[in-house]
Formats: structure tokens, C-alpha cells, sequence
């Protein structure tokens, strides 16, 4: 972002558009998919006017640019409604389609709107061409442009972006268009982590592109008046969704192989960021889930394999509860997992992360309590 800059955000969840989820005619439904894309890029557009941004620095940026960033949450249930394993090659395939339905449609939208309610208004403006410019765009030199030039900030945005010149292959006419006229906006797509409306709107459908954390596992959440973070169990909304429509007595362990989770081979992680990043135009939010005992040189080829398929981030997390415990915890890591606390004469008490103690009046787990102390925030809620 660049300086006071803002970007609206919001996310479609790819779990609702499941037909027949389980059976083998399990499908995903594109043209109600496309329709709610055009109609929410819409929306998005019309939360510009109300987006409330404290600073007029923000406000300019976000009326000239008028950008947001539509991405998805839910991608992880999807998959496993349509018994795809996430990380495989058909699950890329589907989130490339995702992803490149989404820019599409929403570039047509960008188009349609600029007719009816005019551009962006940093499009309507001519900027002059600077050598810094023709050095990092060598296109334009090759189309004859000189430093000095004065182009329309709509020809630079259609013309020259390598994102929208990618999208432009899928339909050529449509940049063409918005060269002439310009897009309502200039940046479309982001996919945000979504870890809180995937859990609240989505009933705790998968956040973003991520294969769902577990099936059944505890959410750390801060309560009103506690002095630790609540420890509150929670099951995946495709684990629902299976006993609900499969078998009602499933347990975690009875779930089929397509059943992911973020335990998933980490470079599938990577394969499905790589997939998804060719029709984003502005970030993406992935986080590799790595074992506690991960060898450190496959740790490093994670980041070297971001590198070779020209990634722009790449986030990884280790459980590790000396440094960090996190949001969300696995019921095995808290049995496996042992803390010690030492008391003021000295003495030392030992306890699993999953045992309740009783401290300063309340019941915490052990595991919420020494990541309250150790941080710092205990008795702060």
C-alpha cells in the first residue's frame, strides 16, 4: 500500500456455491459463482462513500483510486465437500479457475461502472513518463513511449499493468475498452486471512485459501472479564456439514482422505498460493503450517521454492510454546506440550497444556495461563 493508503475489503465464500456436496456429483455452481462476483464488486464500489476513514489523507487515496479487494474464504470446505484434496492438482486447477472467474467478471464490472458512474478519477488524469517508469516497464519503450511523454492514467493502468495484460488475454476487447474510458478502480482482487467472518458468517468455514487449521480443535478467544483467553472447542464446517448430510456419529478420525487440514505436505500450500496469485492484483494471505520437529533444510526449500515460483510472500508457523502458542491449538500439541511455572519461593509446578489450574481466583488451562503471563495481558481483560 502506499502511504495513507486504503483498500476495502471482502470476501465470497466458495463453500456455498457446493452442489450435492459428497456424492460423486458434487460440483461447484460457476454461474451463480460469476453472478454474486458482479453483483458484489458492485457493492464493494458503493462502500467507498461510506467507508468512514479517519484521516483526509486516507479519504483522498481511497476516492481517486477508489481500489478494494475482493477475495475468497471457504476454499478449504469447498474442496473437501467435492472430495478434492487440497494441495493436489486438481484442487490448483480449481482455485486458478476461482481466482480468474473473479478478475474477470470483476474487470467487466470495473468497465460497466465506469460508464455508468465514471472512472477512477486517478485514470482521468495524464502522468509524464519518467526514466525511473521506463525501467521498471520495459513495454513501454518497446511501444515507442519516451521519458516526457504524457500518457492517460488510463492507457498506463490498461496498457501496462502485467496483471491486467495477463487478464486482457481472456478478453482482448475488454482492455481496449478500458483504455478508452477507464476502470471504476484500480486494483480488484486481495485475499485477506478471514479468520474472523469465516468463523462468525461462515460458521467457521475455512479462512481464505487455507485448507481448514483441524476438524475439531480449540480456539484461544478473550473473554469480557477474564483474566486468560477462553479455551472453546470448535469443528470445521465441512465436519458439520458431513455429519449432517453423510453420517451423523463421524468422528474427526472417521472422516475420508480428501478431509484436509493444515497438516498437508507444506509445498501444497505453496502450489495453492502459486495458483491463486496469478489472478490477484494486489496480496494474498497464506500461512504454511510446518511440523514442531521440521528439518531445518526442507525449511529453507520452502522459502527457496516461494522464490523460484515468484511468490510474493511467504509465511510460515511452527508450534512452538516457549516463543509463541497462538489463536488456534491442536488438543494433541496441548497434551504433548509441558509448562512450568515457577512460584515466588522458587518452587517449580508442572502441567500438560490441556489441564485446568486453578490461579488468582479463576480456572485457566495451562497452556492460556503461561502465554498470559508470559506476554504480559494477564488480568488485562
Amino acid at each position: 500500500m502506499p502511504p495513507h493508503g486504503a483498500c476495502l475489503l471482502g470476501s465470497v465464500n466458495l463453500a456455498s456455491f457446493v452442489l450435492e456436496p459428497f456424492t460423486e456429483s458434487a460440483r461447484f455452481d460457476w454461474e451463480r459463482y460469476r453472478e454474486t462476483v458482479a453483483v458484489f464488486t458492485r457493492m464493494l464500489d458503493n462502500v467507498v462513500e461510506l467507508s468512514g476513514l479517519p484521516l483526509p489523507e486516507q479519504r483522498r487515496e481511497i476516492m481517486e483510486k477508489r481500489r478494494h479487494g475482493m477475495g475468497i474464504m471457504g476454499l478449504g470446505s469447498a474442496l473437501a465437500m467435492m472430495r478434492i484434496p487440497y494441495g493436489s492438482d486438481d484442487a490448483t486447477s480449481f482455485t486458478q479457475c476461482v481466482m480468474r472467474d473473479m478478475a474477470l467478471v470483476g474487470w467487466r464490472m470495473a468497465l460497466a461502472l465506469a460508464k455508468e458512474k465514471g472512472p477512477a478519477p486517478i485514470l482521468e488524469r495524464e502522468f509524464e513518463v519518467t526514466p525511473a517508469m521506463l525501467a521498471k516497464c520495459h513495454e513501454l519503450s518497446q511501444d515507442g513511449v519516451k521519458a516526457g511523454d504524457k500518457i492517460p492514467g488510463r492507457v498506463l493502468h490498461a496498457r501496462y499493468s502485467r496483471y491486467l495484460r495477463r487478464v486482457a488475454e481472456l478478453d482482448p476487447g475488454l482492455f481496449d475498452e478500458l483504455a478508452r474510458i477507464g476502470a471504476r478502480f484500480t486494483h480488484h482482487t486481495s485475499i485477506a486471512p478471514t479468520g474472523t467472518i469465516a468463523l462468525s458468517v461462515g460458521n467457521n468455514v475455512s479462512n481464505g485459501i487455507e485448507p481448514s487449521f483441524s476438524h475439531s480443535y480449540y480456539r484461544n478467544v478473550i473473554r469480557e472479564g477474564r483474566k486468560t483467553k477462553e479455551r472453546v472447542e470448535v469443528l470445521s464446517y465441512e465436519y458439520l456439514a458431513y455429519r449432517e448430510l453423510v453420517d451423523k456419529d463421524a468422528s474427526p478420525e472417521d472422516l475420508p482422505g480428501y478431509f484436509s487440514t493444515s497438516e498437508v505436505d507444506p509445498f501444497c500450500h505453496l502450489a495453492i498460493q502459486a495458483a491463486a496469485q496469478r489472478w490477484v492484483d494486489s496480496s494474498i494471505s497464506k500461512t504454511i503450517n510446518v511440523p514442531t520437529d521440521y528439518p531445518f533444510e526442507r525449511f529453507k526449500d520452502l522459502y527457496l521454492k516461494a522464490a523460484e515460483l515468484g511468490l510474493k510472500g511467504c509465511t510460515t508457523f511452527r508450534f512452538n510454546p516457549e516463543a509463541f502458542q497462538g489463536v488456534l491449538v491442536k488438543e494433541e500439541d496441548l497434551k504433548s506440550t509441558t509448562y512450568r511455572f515457577t512460584l515466588e519461593d522458587g518452587s517449580v509446578v508442572e502441567a500438560r497444556g490441556d489441564e485446568e489450574v486453578w490461579y488468582d481466583g479463576e480456572i485457566h488451562t495451562a497452556a492460556n495461563l503461561f502465554d498470559a503471563l508470559k506476554e504480559g495481558y494477564y488480568g488485562r481483560y
